[in-house]
């Protein structure tokens, strides 16, 4: 285990999954007025676009990605289907955990909002909660993200696209506390874990100023190149999009030859969709 709390959290869930404990009214109300919030946040208002400005929640992001954001948010792609749910999902995992903690009689404090102040620009955010004086977020992870993104610390800086190392840094940073790190939940499973970070502070606030100051001067660089695509070890002769791009917003008005297909070279009988963003290998 990597943090105090979590034998803690284990007892009192094991003992809830086997009718040995219940939980309060109080818990249960702060719950349901959370997830009220949530649903009010998400379903509320059909024009939530309030422009373009940087915020704790995009500070980690590519910079190549915040340019689109700026300059050209028309482009975005459309999101599918299942974003809202997914965020809501996030949203009662935050909720039922902070629950979780109380019941636990593990000692924590709310979420706040902050801003770091950078001079001409002042960053502003939530964080989730902070235990024993360190900020920590809580994330619902896929299986696949729990399971790799999430191993570890180093996992997780190896590929951030979403930013959540600058995040978590600019809330400490911006609140005068520790950061501490991020309680993942499973979503396919309920299984949780707390992964601590390592963060030099120091480097990372100088890489929150380096994205300030990209964003002011407004000029687009893709900040990845693609890799080539492998085969059963081999390469392929194909390239595809790099990993920390294939959830972006604007992937393809980034890479306008991109082309989003079936495997290639995959013999399943549904093949994993690959992002090409140059093919000369049709198999």
């Amino acid at each position: 285990m990597n943090h105090p709390a979590e034998l803690a959290l284990h007892q009192y869930l094991e003992d809830a999954s086997n009718r040995r404990s219940t939980m309060s009214d109080e818990t249960i109300k702060k719950i349901t007025d959370d997830i009220a919030d949530a649903l009010k946040r998400q379903f509320g208002s059909k024009n939530r676009e309030e422009g373009f400005r940087l915020r704790m929640s995009n500070i980690g992001r590519p910079t190549c990605q915040l340019w689109f954001q700026k300059n050209e948010p028309e482009k975005a792609l459309p999101k599918p289907t299942t974003f809202v749910m997914n965020m809501m999902l996030g949203d009662i995992v935050e909720a039922v955990f902070k629950g979780i903690l109380t019941e636990a009689k593990v000692k924590y404090e709310d979420s706040d909002k902050v801003t770091l102040d950078l001079g001409d620009t002042k960053i502003s955010g939530e964080y989730d909660l902070v235990i024993d004086g360190a900020v920590d977020d809580v994330k619902s992870a896929s299986d696949w993200s729990y399971k790799n993104k999430f191993s570890s610390y180093y996992a997780l800086e190896m590929g951030d696209a979403f930013g959540y190392i600058s995040q978590l840094a600019g809330y400490a940073k911006a609140s005068d506390k520790k950061a501490g790190g991020w309680w993942v939940v499973n979503k396919a499973t309920g299984e949780f874990k707390y992964v601590a970070s390592d963060i030099d502070m120091a480097s990372e606030t100088a890489k929150i100023k380096d994205t300030v100051a990209t964003v002011d001067r407004n000029e687009f660089k893709r900040c990845f190149t693609d890799t080539a695509e492998t085969f059963r070890g081999k390469e392929t002769g194909n390239r595809v999009l790099n990993i920390n791009c294939k959830f972006c917003d604007f992937r393809k008005s980034c890479w306008p030859e991109l082309e989003e297909r079936p495997s290639i070279m995959s013999k399943a009988k549904q093949p994993k969709i690959e992002s090409y963003t140059m093919v000369a290998n049709n198999g």
